[in-house]
């Protein structure tokens, strides 16, 4: 399981944004960054620093992947047809701990991440503990019976700041979601602007 170095909210203060859309989010009340040095005027950012903000809040957005994580889904996503920007997107959506935050079953993307590694969720029937676990079109993701009456998933369920997207088809009843199709960028619903294409500006001069 990736360790996560930094506290979420602080990706948030960094990046002056409400990355996850989160009511409790700082950045709703103060918008500087973090630490010592956060509230000196920011000055203007190169166009490396532009591609590198975007590459630092697309990874953040997904739990805070590590380089090396994030680096390789990135070159598969290279050598598949079509546009690397909206390739890499698909891939991060296809992980399984997204899809069980895209389903609405845990409040966070980390807590997702979590849910998972500690065995709480099946893929076409078998459980299935690896975060990185990359769904296929027409999988059945559940949530193992005895988990479902957990705290965390029946508050997560009733939270109104999210909704589940069409690309998934989900039952609450059942605590299923089937995964209908690959997202494009315009489908995923980010609280804010990704830029999945200075992503790809940023890789390919570095």
């Amino acid at each position: 399981m990736t360790k996560r170095t930094s506290a979420k909210y602080k990706i948030d203060r960094r990046m002056g944004e409400n990355i996850w859309g989160r009511p409790k989010s700082p950045v709703n009340r103060r918008e500087y960054g973090p630490g010592q040095h956060g509230q000196r005027r920011k000055g203007k950012l190169s166009d490396f620093g532009i591609q590198l903000r975007a590459k630092q809040k697309l990874k953040g957005y997904y739990g805070d992947l590590t380089e090396k994580q994030f680096r390789r889904i990135y070159a598969e996503a290279e050598r598949l047809r079509g546009d690397t920007g909206e390739n890499l997107i698909g891939l991060l959506e296809r992980r399984l701990d997204a899809v069980v935050y895209r389903a609405k079953w845990v409040p966070t993307i980390f807590a997702a991440r979590q849910f998972v590694n500690h065995g709480h969720v099946t893929v076409n029937g078998k459980r299935v503990n690896i975060p990185s676990y990359r769904v296929k079109e027409g999988d059945v993701i559940a949530i193992r019976e005895k988990s479902r009456q957990l705290a965390l998933v029946l508050e997560a369920v009733a939270l109104p700041e999210r909704d589940q997207p069409d690309y998934l088809d989900c039952d609450n009843s059942k605590m299923t979601a089937t995964f209908v199709r690959t997202p494009s960028l315009g489908d995923v619903p980010y609280p804010v602007m990704m830029e999945p294409n200075l992503v790809v500006e940023f890789y390919a001069k570095n």
